[in-house]
This record gives structure tokens, sequence and C-alpha cells, in this order.
């Protein structure tokens, strides 16, 4: 054989070779990742982008790290189901997962709380540190198996702002009587000093502030309460939201259907949705500085709350604390868990990077910044 016919001959093998190694490999990888078709209901409208965009970003990292295999679909709240009813569709295998804040769910039973916030426990750096290091999200899943689900982390907005209210609020006598549209635990808190909560839907704030059927409201923070205009019927803008320092958004899978799940699937489900966590804090961080001052502009009055009033919501929260605690163990278990890396987180934050942080706001402060 000439040297060019052995050059044609052998380049005619390799490519053999190589197109029957392809033609080997691409069945296997097919074989094991089956094409899925999932649905999963927000408990959000599409108008809050950063909250709602969560679920589009976790199922964007899960689309593509499967190259199109394992396909979610998200829908917005009352699309497919009621927003404040996605966990109860997941649960019954109406959809495979939704997308939502656990603590929705917390009159069904108050543990659901612990997985997005609870007053006065974390922010969201110790809320993550807890999740993903201290087993927190293991805790949470023992009890999220009892309801028929698996829970992974999925977005945080970071500490929320405490609220509109018509009137200032200098003591803690003047929560007595006030009507306020505040969300499930911090509204069982605040009973304890007077206040009358009220379950309002977004979308029912704002007509609900105006004709003063309610006195005050929460909501999330400056870039999506800008967004309802509340500053030109209630200008008091109080701070902070102690009911929530770090709340965690949560995909709750139906739990059948997550043990379905090829391994491979499983991961790249729990690192989209660890992705999402960490993206949707930082839109957060970047947009509400300007949608703050605003709002300030606009006509919003900055108010903090007293130390007198978060010391006294402090001690209401801890005695809500202890009353659940005596009655429901699943609870006791991962409160207890929380209490004890609180105590330890708060000492690391004290040291170096409060330190640092204070610093930098007197910067900005003083104009240096």
């Amino acid at each position: 054989m000439d040297r060019r016919s052995f050059v044609r001959n052998a380049g005619f093998a390799g490519a053999g070779a190589i197109g029957a190694a392809t033609s080997l490999a691409m069945p296997a990888i097919a074989q094991s990742l089956p094409k899925l078709s999932w649905r999963c209901t927000s408990s959000f409208p599409k108008a809050l982008d950063t909250i709602f965009g969560a679920a589009q970003t976790m199922a964007k990292y899960v689309r593509e790290s499967t190259d199109g295999n394992f396909d979610i679909q998200v829908f917005a709240s009352g699309e497919l189901v009621p927003g404040l009813q996605a966990a109860d569709a997941a649960a019954a295998g109406t959809v495979e997962c939704c997308h939502t804040a656990s603590y929705y769910y917390w009159g069904k039973d108050p543990t659901y709380a612990l997985a997005t916030a609870v007053p006065f426990m974390f922010n969201d750096r110790q809320m993550n540190a807890w999740l993903y290091y201290n087993k927190g999200n293991e805790l949470l899943n023992e009890f999220y198996a009892t309801q028929g689900l698996y829970g992974l982390p999925c977005g945080n907005t970071g500490a929320q702002m405490g609220g509109w209210f018509r009137k200032e609020i200098k003591t803690v006598e003047d929560f007595k009587g006030l009507k306020m549209r505040v969300g499930g635990f911090a509204g069982k808190v605040l009973q304890r000093l007077g206040l009358v909560p009220q379950q309002i839907a977004g979308g029912d704030i704002y007509p609900a502030l105006e004709k003063g059927t309610i006195d005050a409201a929460e909501w999330v923070g400056p870039y999506d309460d800008e967004k309802l205009g509340f500053q030109k019927v209630a200008p008091y803008y109080y701070y902070p939201g102690w009911w929530e320092g770090g709340p965690t958004l949560n995909l709750l899978v139906n739990l059948a259907k997550w043990n379905e799940l090829p391994k491979a699937y499983q991961a790249a489900l729990t690192s989209a949705c660890q992705a999402a966590n960490c993206d949707m804090m930082a839109s957060y961080d970047q947009k509400n500085p300007a949608a703050l001052k605003r709002l300030v502009a606009g006509g919003a009055q900055l108010r903090p709350f007293s130390q007198d009033i978060l010391a006294a919501c402090f001690d209401a929260a801890n005695a809500t604390y202890a009353e659940i605690s005596a009655s429901n163990a699943a609870f006791k278990k991962i409160f207890d868990d929380q209490v004890a890396f609180r105590r330890d987180a708060y000492l690391w934050a004290q040291v170096s990077e409060y330190t640092f942080d204070t610093f930098m706001m007197l910067q900005q402060r003083g104009g240096k910044i």
C-alpha cells in the first residue's frame, strides 16, 4: 500500500471510529437524561419581576444544564391555582412543584414559617449559612416529608421594610387598635401589643389605605413597594421589618416526583435553586437604593422603629415561640436549632463585618463616598 492510500484509508477509519464513538455516546447520554416537562406554579404575579423572576431563573438554569431535557414551565399566581394554594397543589400532585414563601402556610402548621423567616431570627447570609451548612434544610425536609413535599431555598429579599403608616408610631401604645395589613406570623406577634392584623392581597392594599379601611401595611421593600404607590396615602415608611430579617423563598416539590427524579436532575435542580437564591438577593441590592431615593423624593418619610418598640416586639415574639414550642414538637426541634445557631452567628457578625460596615456607612454619611 502506498503512503497516500494508507493516509486516506486511515483517515476514513479514524472518521469511522469517531462516528462510531459519537453514535454510541449519544444514545447513552439520551437514556440518562429522559425528557421531562414539569409545571411550577408561583405564589407571585409577574408584576413582581424580581420575586417571580427567581423561579424563571431557576427554570432557565435547569433547562440549560440538562440540554433542554428537563423543562420546567413557570406559571404566575392565579394562572393554574391561587397564589396561596400553591403548596397544596404541589403536595397533591396537581403540579410538580411551586415557588412560594413557606410561611404563607403557617396557619396549617407554624413549622412552615421557619423555612422562610420568623421574627428576630436571621439576616439573609445567616439564613443561608444555617440552611446550607448547619443542616437546616435537612431538618426542614424532615418536616416537609410529613406534608408530601421536598423543599429547596430559592430566593431571598434581604431584610424587609417595616411598612407604611398613616400616622407616626412613637410608642408601643400606638399599635393598640391599629389595623395593619401584615403577614401571618408577624401579625400573631403584633396582636400581643394590641394591633389588629389584616390579610389583604397586594392589589387591594392601596385602596384600603386610601379609604382608611386599614391604617398601615407592610409589603416587601423599596423596589416592590414603589410600584404600589403607598407613599401617596401612608407617608411614614418604617424600618426594619423585624419579622423578616432574611426571608427565604422556597421551591416546594411534590415528594414522590422528587424521589422519581434521576440523581443528575436532582443535582441540576438543587444547583439551579442555589443560583437563583444568590441572584435574587443581588438583584434587590442593586434595585433598592435607587427606588428608596425615588420614594423619599416622592414624599415618603423614613422612620426607624424605636429601640423600646423593637424590645417590646422581641419579647412578644419570644412569648409566641414558647407557646408554640410547648405543643408542636416539629416546630420546637427546628426552632431550637435556629436559636442555637443565631447566638454564634451574631457573635461573629458584630466583630469584623459590622465594624467594617459601620465605618463605611459613616464615610457615606460624611459625603466621602
